[in-house]
């Protein structure tokens, strides 16, 4: 089967042929349907983040059941699923409250998830270890729900750790309406009344944010103008909530200028970005959170949101053979919304 594969730290990703998996006690086969593109991928191929490859990339995935391993229940073949990608022990506290994204044994696993040190779902089929990993579907389309997985679960567990603060006179701020930023902004409007503010340095970014119904979008590179204009809709009490998923240092140092006093700055970007503290900088009262992927649990809540219309992923689709031309789209800031690699 054709597959897109990471071979070491520098190298680009290979378009390989490999077998077909067969599936293992309690594992499941799936046929991919789509495999979302993530900036995370990127920091794979170019840094050396402590993953041994060879393995399939992608771990933003849907498809169907193909195949059921010895002892699986409750599942069928041709049952539509998407792949909860952060897979830990199964047996800490963290991944007993369905928290694998937060698993206390995740050093000795050698893996992080699918795509992520083990195979992934940039191939005509996946396997996955278990069917805990796996959340139904139902009606939604696979392929445009391949991106929930991640690029709106990442956010809805940034936004949901913030809530409490979210309220109908508090303001929060998204800075970059790309993968994550732009399922961040209809999340936003679907959970809470805040008023929201979109940045980003990218005009057609900033269009794409306002045709999703933001009406306050203001461009990044001028960090003073953009300051200005965030007190200004914010008023004295400064933002409340400032989710960053670029995570570069103009865009840390943003956030920390314009939160305000008893506030959340969520760092979700990997940009490389320092927060640096002094006395009241960030502001006295002020989380500053570093917050990873989701939980199983909240991946169920966001399929639930797009089965209900109330989110909806806009993506870009591509054959596995062009995997390499879209790393570089990415790289280049020439995706809109998501893009999917679809065998």
């Amino acid at each position: 089967m054709k597959a897109v594969r990471f071979v070491r730290t520098g190298q680009p990703a290979e378009i390989v042929d490999i077998p077909k998996p067969m599936p293992g006690p309690g594992e499941v086969l799936l046929k991919i349907a789509g495999a979302g593109v993530c900036h995370s991928d990127l920091h794979i191929l170019d840094e050396d983040l402590g993953l041994k490859g060879p393995f399939v990339l992608g771990h933003e995935n849907a498809g169907w059941v193909a195949a059921l391993g010895l002892g699986v229940k409750d599942w069928k073949e041709g049952d539509a699923v998407a792949v909860y990608g952060p897979w830990g022990c199964g047996h800490c506290h963290s991944c007993q409250r369905s928290s694998e994204n937060y698993c206390h044994n995740h050093a000795s696993l050698g893996t992080m998830g699918g795509g992520l040190g083990s195979d992934g779902g940039m191939a005509e089929y996946m396997l996955v270890p278990s069917a805990r990993q796996l959340v139904a579907l139902d009606d939604l389309d696979p392929v445009l729900a391949a991106p929930l997985s991640d690029a709106a679960l990442t956010p809805y567990h940034a936004i949901k750790q913030a809530l409490p603060l979210l309220t109908p006179d508090a303001t929060v701020v998204v800075i970059g309406i790309g993968g994550l930023g732009h399922m961040a902004v209809q999340l936003l409007q679907a959970l809470t009344p805040a008023t929201l503010v979109a940045g980003d340095i990218d005009p057609a970014k900033l269009e794409h944010a306002r045709a999703l119904g933001v009406s306050h979008t203001l461009d990044t590179r001028d960090a003073d103008a953009a300051a200005e204009a965030i007190a200004a809709i914010a008023g004295p009490r400064g933002a409340a909530v400032v989710l960053d998923f670029v995570g570069a240092q103009a865009t840390v140092d943003l956030g920390v200028r314009v939160v305000g006093r008893d506030s959340r700055l969520s760092v979700v970007g990997l940009g490389g970005g320092v927060v640096q503290y002094a006395a009241n900088q960030p502001p006295y009262g002020c989380q500053v959170s570093v917050p990873y992927w989701g939980s199983r649990t909240e991946l169920l809540e966001v399929i639930a949101l797009a089965r209900a219309g109330r989110i909806r992923s806009e993506v870009e689709t591509f054959p596995l053979e062009q995997a390499q031309d879209v790393y570089q789209r990415l790289r280049e800031g020439r995706i809109r919304g998501r893009a999917v690699l679809v065998p």
